[in-house]
């Protein structure tokens, strides 16, 4: 593909629609702009080249503008000495170099308006191309940002945690068992002395048991939290 194909593909191409299209669009966007960069390097010489030949053919057209004022003078002096035949011979020179001269004009103003197209076409480049790095930071803060929120979600969905929370309810389930033991030692009980101290050492050891168990569950949201 020759650099002014790429270089049309590229200007006329919609970023928008090329990123909807693609599967990776962080890639494309990357390719894109190394694409573009190498373009407008190509582009930015064909220019300079184009800059080189309008000062060679400048200084061919002085050249030979400068020969067509000599043989001019060649031919009023010819005339002078009544030489009409080298007259004549340095007026068709002359003639020669107006024709070369006009020539060379022509080829100026093709290299010129062709080097006028292409600095317009280096704007139109240099436009796409800042919009393709302006979209490549955006995805790339969103494919981080991205990232962030799966890691988070993975974490979220880690059967480790959804096996702790089981556990911890299933320690809440047994405390909750345990004073409602120690609730149901008083339910239909005399009170007399006896009956009182049974009572308080009952209660001392489903206490210690659950002291017990707080301490484990405690130890189970250490476990979680580290």
């Amino acid at each position: 593909m020759g650099i002014f194909t790429r270089f049309s593909d590229i200007v006329n191409s919609n970023i928008n629609a090329i990123l909807d299209k693609a599967e990776d669009p962080e890639k494309i966007v990357r390719l894109m702009i190394q694409e573009m960069e190498d373009t407008l390097v190509e582009v930015r010489s064909a220019a300079a080249r184009s800059i080189a030949d309008k000062k060679d053919l400048n200084r061919k057209l002085e050249m030979l503008e400068r020969e067509q004022g000599e043989w001019d003078n060649k031919a009023e002096l010819a005339l002078r000495k009544n030489r009409e035949d080298l007259a004549k011979a340095a007026l068709v020179e002359k003639s020669r170099a107006t024709a070369a001269a006009e020539a060379i004009r022509a080829d100026y103003a093709a290299v010129d308006d062709g080097l006028g197209k292409l600095n317009d076409d280096i704007g139109r480049l240099e436009g796409k191309l800042q919009d393709a790095k302006t979209r490549q930071k955006a995805l790339l803060a969103r494919h981080k940002t991205a990232n962030s929120r799966l890691q988070a979600r993975k974490k979220i969905h880690d059967y480790k945690i959804d096996d702790a929370l089981v556990r911890f309810e299933q320690y809440t389930r047994r405390i909750d068992d345990v004073e409602g033991r120690i609730e149901a030692y008083d339910l239909g009980l005399p009170k007399d002395l006896s009956h009182q101290f049974a009572s308080l050492e009952a209660e001392d050891s489903v206490a210690q048991e659950l002291d017990d168990l707080k301490r484990k569950v405690a130890g189970v949201r250490v476990d979680e939290a580290s």
